[in-house]
């Protein structure tokens, strides 16, 4: 069951994420669905994020970064659905120490594409430290990065 707070914290955290972060704004980061049971974020292929000019495809820097964005986002869900009883200042708190402690990417393909979206899911949601799988895919479906991450939650 999720709870009003749940869902409105989760809701300004999507704003936050999609709207107040200069560099995800830079990025052209867009956050397609964001609640307790997942995440999806989207990023377009622009002259600006092509890493390779010779292949035209999207630079390993903002696949990890998309990757990472999918990953605290899924350790903060984790965390919200982990209690019903969050209130709404407790988990305000908790966003501000939102951070990555350790990443780990896998790039499978060349950033082939012109659509690429993100995924996570929790390994392991922990009082403080949460582990995340998170995924890359193109517009065709094809897996190009794979990532695994632990987040600090609190």
């Amino acid at each position: 069951m999720t709870t009003d707070v749940q869902t409105e914290i989760l809701k300004q955290v999507a704003e936050i994420f999609d709207k107040n972060i200069p560099f995800h704004n830079l990025l052209g980061l867009n956050i397609q669905h964001y609640d307790k049971n997942g995440v999806e974020v989207v990023i377009r292929l622009k002259p600006e994020l092509i890493g390779n000019i010779y292949q035209n495809i999207l630079h390993g820097g903002v696949s990890a970064t998309l990757l990472d964005v999918v990953g605290g986002l899924t350790a903060f869900a984790g965390l919200v659905s982990s209690r019903d009883d969050w209130t709404y200042e407790q988990l305000e708190k908790r966003l501000t120490t939102l951070g990555t402690i350790d990443m780990r990417v896998d790039f499978l393909r060349p950033g082939r594409g012109e659509v690429f979206t993100g995924t996570g899911r929790v390994i392991r949601s922990g009082n403080r430290v949460s582990v995340c799988s998170m995924e890359m895919h193109n517009e065709d479906g094809m897996q190009i990065a794979l990532g695994t991450g632990t987040y600090l939650v609190g």
